[in-house]
């Protein structure tokens, strides 16, 4: 089956804006990697070691890249401080109890280690609904299963007040229908 027409690009959208934040040799944790686990793919070559973790991945090792078909249940199979970085690309308005997810990636970061997160913004509800359930270039499936949308002020909330996190730092991006962040440990 093949996906909607607009997902590859959008994917792609996120990628370009995350890839620049990951320091060279570090040891990447994509939760929510994928079927196809793209965008530790997309930067095997700058990363010493890529980890993802999705319920639809299938579990395999290639190169510097291993994924762990995984569905999340309170916690994550890593032992403390084992990343450098942690990424979640439109993932986090897909899970259950956020709070969890969020603490699970807090333990597993390394000091100083950094958790960078794309969301839909609260802005993009009525549009990704659009886009989804009239038009039919976006994940039907995907837009239906988002739990949340987030803006500046509920991010911050879940990351700094509520997981203390430090270092937030927010943008949006593509017109407003996105949050990128990053936060440090």
């Amino acid at each position: 089956m093949s996906e909607p027409f607009l997902e590859p690009i959008l994917r792609w959208m996120r990628l370009q804006r995350v890839v620049s934040r990951i320091a060279p040799n570090s040891t990447v944790l994509d939760v929510g990697c994928g079927r196809a686990a793209v965008f530790l793919k997309a930067i095997a070559p700058r990363i010493t070691q890529g980890f993802g973790v999705d319920f639809k991945v299938d579990t395999v090792e290639f190169k510097n890249i291993k994924t762990l078909q995984f569905k999340f249940d309170g916690s994550l199979p890593f032992a403390d401080a084992s990343f450098d970085v942690v990424t979640m690309l439109a993932v986090l308005e897909h899970i259950e109890h956020e709070h969890q997810i969020l603490q699970e990636i807090h333990r597993v970061l390394k000091p100083d280690g950094k958790l960078i997160i794309t969301v839909p913004s609260i802005w993009a509800q009525p549009i990704l609904e659009f886009l989804a359930y009239k038009l039919k270039i976006v994940s039907e499936a995907e837009i239906r299963d988002h739990k949340r949308y987030y803006n500046r002020q509920k991010l911050r909330k879940v990351l700094v007040g509520e997981t203390n996190f430090r270092s937030f730092h927010h943008q949006y991006f593509q017109l407003w229908m996105n949050n990128f962040c990053t936060v440090v440990k």
